[in-house]
């Protein structure tokens, strides 16, 4: 096939077949000619998943062209010779999973991928951590934060309660000052109340770390509310991400404690390695509704004839270029993958692809450490507010009840999974004095690792031991550390003030090109795995219009906003247009 094209090449699937989840749209057919329409789904991640799962439900021809693996960054990945005995490889990942509550329409997704035994299928796998833990260095006491799932849901809220409740909450459990307290629940009922309009315009502009003065704080007060909320919600930083950004995912999250508008408990994890527990089972369910996968395929160029995309340029396994045909093209790489394909043919037939040049990402990457005993740090997330090197973390076993370590996995003896995120990757580490980049794969492991100890080690118990470290794995995206030109094959969007308005829309000017991906403008403004299942969603509805489909359209729900505050809202939005700040805006 290679330097041929053939029309015909991405129909090769067969036509989905018999019953399928619950959910399904109706009216399959969604194309008024009598042969199905062919889709090529560019780039296998979340995004490129979800799509092929809508297209493939609503009759379409779907291959999936992946690079690398199936999942993308949210798969889990088997650590080269770590298996024997018959026993399963040791299971690695770019980064812990994490699905809040306020997640809907990712979890919709998962309710219809069977899983066997599960009624709600691979959803029935997601658990509900008890608690987190906010660990300190230096002998400060840590943190710890019970996660309740409320079984109230409040029967009103005004912005005197919602202040008295969130300086209660900010004074109790993080002991900072009541001063400090009362200003940051100020500033979050400001968001709370602000327009659309002014979060889009004001806000935007606005780096979260100027908006809850935090420079003007203690070291608390930005450890933790500045700092500790941009890592945790939207893995970026405080002197750079757009209020806008931060304050919409704590609106949400605050919500959702709440028991308003949320899809479950605020803290969701899977029960076991991600692909046991959801990439597979979603593959398996996609191939039997026909959909073809092309892995170790990577997209090269898109060419543009007469104002329509005529073909892919794909480099095979064997690096064999050839061109590809479908009848539409969903582009589900990430950002910095996407505009390398993006010719100047392309970028000339719609300009928002150019605006996606000013789209940032930076390092956020998983390793991970295997322990030979169960080490009983906290049952949930930990987040080592006083790490250089911005590290979180949870350890899984205790979270997978179904997988027995010692017996299952690896060499027999590793009895535990430490996770770990290193979201800095540009400061001085304690240990060598050296960034993160600068490191050799092997002192990244041992700094991280020290860090660790660093934290949890400092109240007079020993909670990490060098004796039960058996061994660790770094996500191998990474490479070329220790040199002067380190690499991350695997970045994370970020959002610094003002890119939100340089974020695309799913429909292009180009009739059969549509994009799918965190990086597409979407409801939920974060890098985030709901972010490019709701772009999927988007860009199929969009596809669905193009071709004239009488087929269901995909929801696509938006995060929550508390009605009571709409009135407040429209009273901000008339300050706004007058030049006003927000009635609650103290300064």
């Amino acid at each position: 096939m290679s330097g041929t094209t053939r029309r015909e090449f991405l129909g090769t699937a067969a036509a989905a077949g018999g019953g399928v989840a619950l959910g399904t749209p109706q009216g399959a057919s969604a194309q008024n000619a009598s042969a199905p329409q062919t889709v090529a789904v560019l780039g296998g991640g979340v995004a490129g998943l979800t799509a092929a799962h809508e297209l493939a439900e609503r009759g379409f021809r779907v291959t999936v062209y992946e690079r690398k693996s199936l999942g993308g960054k949210a798969r889990s990945m088997d650590v080269p010779d770590s298996d024997t005995g018959g026993r399963r490889p040791l299971p690695g990942e770019h980064g812990f999973r994490f699905i809040p509550g306020i997640y809907h329409n990712l979890p919709d997704t998962m309710r219809r991928i069977p899983f066997p035994g599960n009624p709600g299928g691979v959803h029935d796998n997601l658990v509900a951590p008890k608690e987190m833990l906010f660990a300190r260095s230096g002998g400060r006491e840590d943190i710890r934060i019970p996660l309740p799932w409320p079984d109230n849901t409040p029967a009103e809220l005004t912005p005197d309660e919602i202040r008295r409740a969130f300086t209660a909450v900010l004074d109790t459990t993080f002991n900072l000052p009541l001063h400090e307290a009362l200003y940051f629940a100020n500033r979050f009922l400001v968001f709370l109340t602000s327009c659309d309009q002014r979060r889009d315009g004001e806000w935007e502009r606005t780096p979260w770390w100027d908006f809850v003065r935090a420079g003007r704080m203690s070291y608390d007060y930005q450890r933790v509310l500045a700092v500790g909320i941009t890592r945790n919600i939207v893995a970026t930083k405080a002197e750079e991400a757009s209020t806008r950004t931060v304050g919409t995912l704590l609106e949400a999250f605050a919500f959702n404690v709440l028991g308003r508008g949320a899809d479950g408990p605020l803290d969701r994890i899977l029960n076991a390695p991600t692909n046991e527990a959801w990439i597979d089972p979603w593959v398996t369910y996609l191939k039997s509704l026909g959909v073809e996968f092309r892995v170790g395929w990577t997209v090269r160029d898109l060419t543009l004839e007469a104002g329509v995309i005529a073909g892919a340029v794909v480099e095979d396994r064997s690096g064999v270029r050839q061109i590809v045909t479908a009848d539409h093209y969903i582009s589900a790489m990430p950002v910095e993958h996407a505009r390398r394909t993006w010719n100047s043919a392309v970028r000339a037939a719609d300009p928002q692809l150019a605006e996606c040049d000013r789209l940032e990402t930076d390092w956020m990457t998983g390793i991970q450490f295997y322990l030979t005993e169960r080490v009983p740090i906290v049952h949930g997330h930990l987040d080592l507010i006083d790490s250089p090197w911005s590290l979180t973390a949870i350890a899984q076993a205790q979270h997978w009840p179904g997988r027995d370590f010692p017996a299952d996995y690896g060499d027999g003896t590793v009895a535990d999974c430490l996770s770990v995120d290193v979201s800095e990757w540009d400061r001085p580490g304690i240990l060598y004095g050296k960034t993160a980049k600068q490191c050799t794969r092997t002192e990244v492991a041992r700094e991280v690792w020290a860090q660790l100890k660093a934290s949890l080690n400092d109240s007079g118990r020993t909670v990490l031991k060098d004796s039960v470290l058996h061994s660790w794995f770094l996500d191998p995206a990474v490479d070329g550390l220790g040199t002067p030109h380190p690499v991350n094959d695997e970045q994370l969007l970020i959002h610094p003030v003002g890119t939100f308005h340089h974020r695309p829309q799913s429909a292009t000017k180009i009739p059969n090109l549509f994009l799918a991906g965190d990086y597409v403008a979407v409801p939920i403004d974060l890098a985030t795995m709901e972010g490019a299942n709701s772009s999927a969603r988007q860009a199929v509805n969009a596809l669905l219009d193009r071709c004239g489909s009488t087929a269901q359209r995909c929801t696509v729900t938006p995060l929550y906003r508390a009605p009571e505050l709409e009135p407040l809202r429209r009273h901000d939005r008339t300050r706004y247009l007058l030049g006003l700040p927000n009635a609650f805006d103290l300064g």
